[in-house]
């Protein structure tokens, strides 16, 4: 049966942690013992290490999706990324943002001498050593930032991608009170949360869904393993979300809930004719233009050539792109801004990638150089990065100040 209704759940809470809030909730045959951990703390982790060795479990569950924990017992798998299939994909803004992520939380583990997730690590190690099975239990990261994108109106997506870039470039150390915010809750959010206006956008998407989202994964695990004794560890900043989610067993069926939680959000409607009605815009009035004299039309052209080219390779170039990629710029932003299914920054990002060819180096070295804004401009696979978001920008700004000079010409003629 899948109902969650017909499980027996008991609850109770141990005292006896010094620091590390603990809480044991009895879904069927399983109990589960979750535990809230904070991020950047020694303490956390020897907790970690404490509860494994005892011997009392038989399953350990851990706040990790299958990209962090790739992250964790590979550092070094970003060498291994495909680069073209990154930009092919479409995943080159989500890639710059996810390093643009680990950059500000690698700044934060310098200053406070603890790398985030010391526990996650220990959970890993210390179940292996105990030949326990490591269940990954939280959401695909890619998966919860483009939720989050979809969740924040348009022009706070703009402030989002500004304080990723502000957190690359800023110098100042990180507050004693940012610390503290990332020990006490969950590490994505103390991220986030330094970049956003208002966290109550980022809240739905970031904790309340993942809450949903992790404790359907824990009642899976048990039901499909039967499992007895299983432990979780989790940031502290989720363990009340989970914990009421099993106690009141608001997960009828957890396979849905975990479908629906994975699922990407449709655009709206007509964001998808947006583009398709500029198009049909210019290219009537490239058509209108002609029709009155072709002096007229030749200049509307002109016009979109030199402004939608010129503001893409002046993106291009602001990335110190090679001679080549500034001129793919050039020429592709007026014919790809005309075919909204394809993007100048894909063309240009895919000719710097030919013609400048990442060294096994720059892979190796992208968890040092994305903490400098120097490092960004000087490893060749965060500059074809940069190149694909600022060749992209400078296309789209292009798109419509041309717009507005054809919106005038016609007017005015």
């Amino acid at each position: 049966m899948n109902k969650l209704k017909e499980c027996s759940v008991e609850f109770s809470r141990e005292n006896d942690v010094q620091t590390e809030p603990l809480e044991i909730v009895k879904v069927n045959n399983c109990s589960i013992t979750l535990l809230g951990t904070a991020h950047v703390s020694k303490a956390s982790a020897d907790k970690v290490q404490e509860l494994i060795t005892t011997g009392r479990y038989d399953a350990v569950a851990v706040e990790l999706c299958p990209s962090r924990h790739r992250a964790i017992v590979n550092p070094d798998a970003m060498a291994k990324m495909d680069l073209f299939q990154v930009i092919k994909n479409g995943q080159a803004s989500m890639v710059a943002a996810s390093l643009a992520l680990g950059a500000f939380q690698q700044r934060m583990a310098e200053q406070s001498g603890i790398e985030p997730g010391a526990e996650m690590r220990t959970a890993i190690k210390e179940a292996q050593a105990a030949k326990l099975p490591v269940l990954l239990i939280d959401r695909e990261i890619g998966i919860t930032l483009k939720r989050i994108y979809h969740n924040v109106s348009w022009w706070k997506r703009f402030i989002l991608f500004a304080g990723l870039i502000e957190s690359v470039i800023s110098k100042e150390k990180i507050s004693p009170d940012e610390i503290e915010k990332l020990k006490e809750g969950d590490v994505l959010e103390s991220s986030f949360s330094q970049f956003a206006e208002d966290e109550k956008d980022l809240f739905r998407p970031l904790i309340s869904e993942r809450d949903e989202y992790m404790s359907a994964r824990i009642i899976k695990e048990c039901k499909e393993n039967n499992y007895q004794h299983m432990l979780a560890v989790i940031g502290a900043g989720h363990l009340n979300g989970i914990a009421q989610q099993l106690r009141t067993q608001s997960i009828a069926n957890p396979e849905d809930k975990i479908a629906q939680l994975d699922t990407i959000p449709a655009p709206s409607r007509w964001l998808k004719f947006i583009p398709w009605m500029i198009v049909i815009f210019i290219l009537g009035g490239f058509a209108i233009g002609f029709m009155r004299s072709s002096e007229i039309g030749i200049s509307m052209v002109m016009d979109w050539i030199l402004i939608t080219g010129g503001l893409s390779a002046a993106g291009t170039a602001i990335a110190f792109a090679h001679p080549l990629s500034i001129l793919s710029a050039f020429l592709a932003a007026p014919i790809t801004t005309l075919h909204p299914a394809i993007g100048a920054g894909m063309v240009v990002a895919a000719v710097e990638a030919y013609v400048r060819k990442p060294r096994v180096s720059d892979f190796n070295q992208l968890r040092t150089d994305t903490t400098s804004l120097k490092g960004w401009w000087n490893n060749q696979v965060t500059r074809i990065l940069l190149i694909f978001i600022l060749s992209t920008l400078g296309a789209a700004l292009g798109t419509y100040v041309a717009g507005f000079r054809i919106f005038e010409q016609l007017s005015s003629s």
